[in-house]
């Protein structure tokens, strides 16, 4: 073997920290142990990590050459060395889950033997090297998730043996290059999901017969057909998966008899859906959700077919008599005509038809919240509802009270047990209340939530985050480079793209919260997080990437008048004005007087609010007439006891928090400045067995502290003590 490369080999072992495996040497000759077995399952055992295989049969067996060299998951970082294009009988270079970063060397070129070459999931830099080009004898690449952006070189045209090319979630750009269908034509993978590529799909994919899975999606400009599908009898697994597809849905592609999953979501076919697809003897799974098809459901289904989402069409008339409740079957947002016994199968979706129906124009409802995944629970005052019933790759359900609802479409690719709920124990940094960040609600595709039967007007929807699923991006590990990617919208308007939880958060297991304004009209709310095929997908294990949520909460940015809202919330109520004999000079006065009251009052309010500029952390300050309304002018019914100090109310703010006031007594005779000293004291102290102080309000010679408000009498004997004693 090449002394140089000996040397270097063994020197950057020894930098990596890398131990001897089964006897192979990291000082001397590496071609030795377990290096020169030919038995793949000794390579291949995980325990042998890193990996080298050796061919000592050279010059009469006296030259040992480096033909396979995997060093995957592993914590390995720094640039990759280019040392390894040296080692020219390497047929096998598997680099991928680590910690790599710079850009590819070009010296990988040289290495004509090579053909399989994995780098995917690391954290390179730059493009595609041209001169890989040149590996003519490549069977095998794996590109995703590597960090490398750019077009695909035009010298790739020459790879003509390739059968295996995964490059998704890697930002490469351009027009997808037409060489991949004339040239590529030895193809049975090809994976490019989550990149910024151009359309159309090229009419010469159609040369691509031996492709058994193919997985395009998030194609960006020009719409393309599915013509190039005809003759691609060997495909088991179709995802299209917005792409800008159009036209029809060709009665051609239920010859496909292999297709196992068939996936055209997030288009623009059109038409009816050919009757011949659901009787395909192979077909599992069928997503057409979010097209524009039309007609109604074909009338049989195969035994095979189980899963099917159908769901944002314009599907119409009677459900055919195969739908039961063992199926995974979304048909939201349609025009059909359903009976008691559709609706018992499937309840709730009369209230999920396209026009949603239900309390349509008659509002019940001006809130909703939603433990997203998990059981029902309180917090800050809020009652977040349960969603932790059974939610799989093709389903919805509504809330018997028909408040709100969820649907779910997706299929989590490569993943053979398929979880849509993560669960943690670790307690969430950046909150008080982490228990709400103890389960969320998992989507490999399109995760909706709707609020019904809401009063239209503005509301604010707050989406609760945190990453539980991924180890932190600090640690020098090559799980620490799992992205969750997806774009977020509100009432069909994308509000956030790209959206990374661990990112905005700062961390993982940290909270986030983001807020949006948004305008019911149609008394309903649609809240989409959506999977555009961007992130890692098998970092740290396969099938973890799509939307992850842990709670929501809609409340009014208006007085509703509904009977359905959160406590607290004053209704509006209709006043009719007799207006007799009003003058210009009575009205004069009127604006005179108003304006001496108001001026006097933000001169007061200013003076109150300088007081508090010094405490650190600066407490909320509240308006009296806010907490009166919270309070419903201190009624009794609210009253929670009385101190020495003053009584204690109940009251509910108008975002719907649920807080403890206190109305300290007159008689006490305490000035501003020693109230504010008493405030910052309370501030400054942290202790769980003591009530949290929320805020205050000092206008004029009122004195009101706003406490946090604990259930189940906590309160009253943190705030008055224990009577018995």
């Amino acid at each position: 073997m090449n002394g140089e490369i000996v040397r270097a080999l063994n020197s950057i072992f020894q930098q990596w920290d890398v131990q001897a495996v089964d006897s192979w040497n990291t000082t001397g000759d590496p071609c030795s142990g377990s290096a020169l077995s030919q038995d793949d399952s000794v390579f291949e055992d995980p325990s042998n990590n890193p990996a080298i295989r050796c061919d000592c049969s050279f010059n009469a067996s006296t030259v040992c050459h480096i033909t396979r060299l995997k060093i995957d998951l592993n914590f390995f970082s720094g640039p990759l060395p280019a040392f390894i294009g040296n080692m020219s009988r390497l047929g096998l270079l598997s680099v991928a889950h680590n910690v790599f970063s710079g850009s590819i060397p070009q010296e990988l070129g040289n290495l004509k033997e090579l053909y399989l070459l994995s780098f995917g999931n690391n954290n390179f830099s730059g493009t595609l090297p041209p001169e890989l080009g040149s590996l003519v004898k490549l069977q095998q690449i794996y590109i995703n998730s590597c960090g490398l952006v750019g077009e695909i070189p035009s010298t790739f045209a020459n790879l003509e043996n390739l059968e295996i090319v995964w490059a998704s979630d890697a930002a490469f750009t351009g027009k997808i290059p037409d060489f991949i269908g004339n040239n590529w034509t030895k193809l049975t993978s090809l994976r490019i999901e989550g990149n910024s590529f151009q359309g159309p799909i090229p009419s010469s994919f159609a040369n691509l017969t031996s492709l058994v899975s193919l997985r395009i999606g998030g194609i960006y400009n020009g719409s393309s057909s599915l013509d190039f599908v005809r003759n691609l009898k060997n495909l088991t697994d179709l995802v299209l998966r917005n792409v800008l597809l159009r036209g029809t849905l060709p009665s051609y592609i239920t010859e496909l008899q292999s297709l196992q999953k068939l996936d055209l979501s997030f288009n623009n076919l059109t038409g009816e859906i050919p009757s011949a697809l659901f009787t395909m003897n192979s077909l599992q799974y069928l997503f057409l959700g979010n097209n524009s098809l039309s007609g109604a459901i074909p009338s049989q289904k195969s035994e095979t077919l189980q899963t099917i989402d159908l769901s944002y069409n314009f599907l119409s008339g009677n459900l055919p008599s195969w739908v039961n409740s063992g199926l995974q079957l979304n048909l939201v947002a349609n025009n059909f005509t359903l009976n008691s016994t559709n609706i018992r199968l499937l309840p709730g979706l009369e209230c999920l038809q396209r026009s949603f129906p239900c309390n349509r124009n008659a509002p019940r409802y001006a809130n909703f919240a939603v433990k997203c995944g998990g059981p029902q629970m309180t917090s800050t005052g809020i009652l977040f509802e349960a969603e932790n019933r059974t939610l799989g790759a093709a389903t919805f359900n509504v809330t018997s009270t028909q408040k709100w609802a969820v649907s779910n479409a997706g299929l989590f690719a490569d993943r053979e047990d398929p979880q849509f709920v993560q669960n943690t124990l670790a307690q969430v940094k950046s909150t008080n209340t982490p228990e709400l960040y103890q389960t969320s609600r998992l989507s490999p595709g399109s995760l909706r939530y709707y609020g019904l039967g809401l009063q239209n007007g503005p509301y604010t929807v707050r989406l609760f985050f945190a990453e539980t699923g991924f180890p932190d991006r600090t640690s020098q590990s090559w799980k620490s480079l799992a992205r969750r990617v997806f774009d977020v919208y509100i009432q069909g308007t994308r509000r956030l793209r790209d959206f990374d939880i661990s990112k905005a958060a700062g961390g993982v297991e940290r909270a986030i919260i983001t807020n949006f304004t948004a305008n019911v009209t149609e008394n309903h709310l649609e809240i989409h997080l959506f999977w555009a095929g961007k992130g890692t997908c098998c970092t740290p294990t396969q099938g973890y990437y799509g939307p992850s949520i842990s709670a929501i909460s809609v409340v009014p940015n208006f007085k509703p008048n509904v009977s359905g809202i959160p406590p607290g919330i004053p209704k509006e109520k209709n006043h009719v004005a007799l207006i007799v004999g009003v003058t210009v000079p009575i009205v004069a006065l009127a604006f005179i007087l108003v304006f001496v009251i108001i001026y006097g009052k933000s001169q007061r309010d200013d003076d109150d609010e300088e007081l508090l500029l010094g405490i650190n952390p600066r407490p909320n300050t509240y308006s009296y007439s806010e907490l009166k309304a919270a309070t419903e002018n201190f009624s009794s019914s609210n009253k929670l006891g009385e101190g020495g100090f003053g009584p204690v109310y109940k009251g509910t703010l108008s975002d719907g928090t649920v807080v403890a006031v206190k109305r300290l007594s007159v008689a006490s005779n305490q000035g501003k400045e020693q109230f504010v000293t008493e405030i910052a004291t309370i501030s400054a102290v942290q202790h769980r067995n003591l009530v949290k102080l929320l805020g205050c309000c000092i206008g004029g010679k009122r004195r009101l502290l706003v406490y946090e408000y604990l259930e189940d009498k906590s309160l009253d004997q943190a705030l008055f003590g224990n009577r018995t004693c």
